[in-house]
Parts: C-alpha cells; sequence; structure tokens
C-alpha cells in the first residue's frame, strides 16, 4: 500500500492561488508513487482547520503538512499530530521560528516580512510615500506582515494603509478599494496580497481612468497578473514560488521514510538528498523554480517577476507558477 500524506491549509475554496500548491502535490504524487491528500476549511475558518489537523492525527498518516495561519490556534490540534510521532513540516504561513516551536522537521515558505519589506524598498525607490495595502485574507494574521514590511520600508503607517476586504468576492473587494481611494485622494500606490486582490482593483483602476497612474505590484502570480506587468501597468509580482511550498515537504517526506529516520534525519542530510534527487532537480529546471536552502529551513521566496523575466514563468502561470 503507498504511503499516505496530507496538507492541510487555511486557504477558503474561492482562492484560486491555490490552485498550483493543489498541483504540485498531483506531481509529487505521481513522482514519489505515494497518496498525498488535500484538505481545507471551505471558508477559511481556522477553527475548522484546527478540527482537519486533529482528524489527520487520527487518520494516522505517514506525514502531515500545514501552514501555521494562526499559531495559537493551531498549536493544541498540531500536539496530536506530534504525539503520534506523524512528521511534520509547516509551509506557506507563520515563521521558521514558529515551525520550530511545533517540533516540525522544517519549514517551507517566503519569509512574508522580509518580502514585504523588499517590495516596499522597490516602491521607496519609485517614489512612493503613500500606498494601500489590499488584504482579502486578513483572517490569516501572518498576511498583515506583507503590509507591514512594506510600510516600514517607505516609512508609511502600517495600520492606516492597509484594508481589509473582507474575504476574497470580487465586487466586495471593488467596492472597498473604491471607497478608500475616494477617502485617500493622494494614495500613489497598491499592494495586492494576491491575485484575488489585484485582480478586482486593476479593474477598479480601469473603471476610474487611474491605470499607469498609481504605481502597482501584488504578491503571486495568475494569468491576469501576467498580462497586467506585461503591459506595464503592474510593476512587479512577488513570487513565492507555490509549487515548491507543495512539492518539497512531499519529496523530504519520502525520502526520510526511504531512510527510515523516522523525522530524526538531520537537515543536512534531508537537503543533501533533496538537491540529489533527480526527479525534483528535472520538475525545478522545468518549471523555472530556485529553492533557497537554509541551515534547516527552506524559503520559496521572495522573488520578482518582472517585465524583463516574464517570459520564463508565464507559460506555467496559474498551473505552476
Amino acid at each position: 500500500m503507498a504511503d499516505k500524506y496530507v496538507l492541510i491549509s487555511h486557504a477558503p475554496d474561492s482562492d484560486s492561488w491555490w490552485n498550483v500548491i493543489k498541483n504540485s502535490l498531483k506531481q509529487a504524487g505521481e513522482d514519489y508513487g505515494v497518496q498525498v491528500d488535500y484538505r481545507n476549511p471551505a471558508t477559511g475558518d481556522i477553527a475548522e482547520m484546527a478540527r482537519l489537523i486533529e482528524q489527520a492525527a487520527a487518520a494516522n498518516y505517514d506525514g502531515v503538512m500545514v501552514t501555521i495561519a494562526d499559531f495559537n490556534v493551531l498549536q493544541r490540534a498540531l500536539e496530536k499530530v506530534r504525539a503520534k510521532r506523524i512528521p511534520l513540516i509547516t509551509i506557506n504561513s507563520g515563521s521558521a521560528e514558529q515551525s520550530e516551536q511545533l517540533g516540525a522537521i522544517m519549514h517551507v515558505g517566503q519569509p512574508e516580512y522580509d518580502a514585504g519589506y523588499a517590495a516596499g524598498l522597490r516602491a521607496k525607490a519609485a517614489g512612493v510615500e503613500r500606498f494601500l495595502c489590499v488584504n482579502h485574507y486578513a483572517t490569516n494574521p501572518v498576511s498583515f506582515e506583507r503590509c507591514k514590511g512594506f510600510a516600514d520600508a517607505i516609512g508609511a503607517d502600517f495600520r492606516a494603509s492597509t484594508l481589509d476586504t473582507g474575504g476574497v468576492d470580487p465586487s466586495a473587494v471593488e467596492s472597498k478599494v473604491s471607497a478608500y481611494l475616494r477617502q485617500h485622494p493622494d494614495i500613489q500606490g497598491i499592494l495586492a496580497l494576491g491575485p484575488d486582490a489585484a485582480g478586482p482593483t486593476l479593474r477598479l483602476l480601469e473603471k476610474a481612468g487611474l491605470t499607469n497612474k498609481i504605481w502597482f505590484a501584488s504578491f503571486d502570480l495568475s494569468d491576469e497578473l501576467a498580462r497586467a506587468i506585461k503591459a506595464g501597468t503592474v510593476q512587479f509580482a512577488i513570487d513565492q514560488q507555490p509549487f515548491l511550498q507543495g512539492y518539497i515537504p512531499v519529496a523530504v517526506m519520502v525520502a526520510m521514510k526511504a531512510d527510515r529516520a523516522g523525522g530524526a534525519t538531520p537537515a543536512e542530510s534531508i537537503q543533501a538528498a533533496l538537491k540529489a534527487n533527480a526527479k525534483a532537480v528535472a520538475r525545478f529546471e522545468e518549471y523555472g523554480l530556485t529553492p533557497v536552502y537554509g541551515p534547516r529551513h527552506i524559503s520559496s521566496g521572495p522573488g520578482f517577476i518582472t517585465q524583463e523575466n516574464l517570459s520564463k514563468v508565464e507559460k506555467y502561470a496559474g498551473q505552476y507558477r
């Protein structure tokens, strides 16, 4: 019987960005001959996510992968995973420090504050001093680290510059951004936290005749954002290479199982096995992906997709990039 793994995310069903990670899990399952399930709370409710983690612990999976959407809410549920001695890897949301506190093998993701700060430095160089951060998933506390990093880089008030759209409904996003811009006509730049925030905001700017008049950047990539970058209406997309966040944990789990390490393999050995894995290397080369290997954890970003390098990733936008 094939080994069984599960990835549990905080994302609601409506968040299309997670399709890339779902695709990466499918390919990892095919590459290594294992079953990889994906679970998520339909509405993004973190309490429901905690229940899904508890169910995974009871189901005795061979490995569990989770996002640290809210450390305090998920900690108790994850203790049940560790009590069963089920290997745990954290991805996407949260920090390496939180991952270690939870007893995880490693964290695979993008340092969110650092990514926001790096984006803010680019905005500052372009003369942006007042900005709006459009947050479509404020239910995840870590999301605000992106806005805060950006605000700190340009010297803006983080809280006054951040807008909670209340979810991903396009009409609601557009309506709330429109109201904010009417109240703050001096806004020079907009940072969207993902395609679900960027798409409606871009359409609003077009209707209002503000396209190319407000500096614009977004986290993550989609077909729509790729077209906007090519057209010059979006300066860049902050690339956290989500494919890596799904694929790497599965590859690591399989390597550990083959080594009979049971979670005790030193990080150096785990990463060496991953770097030498012909299937993983082939996938990364095919999609133009570059993981950053740390002493224990693996960073999937940030990178920046601009007009200059868009052609390298455009082919796979929304599918594997």
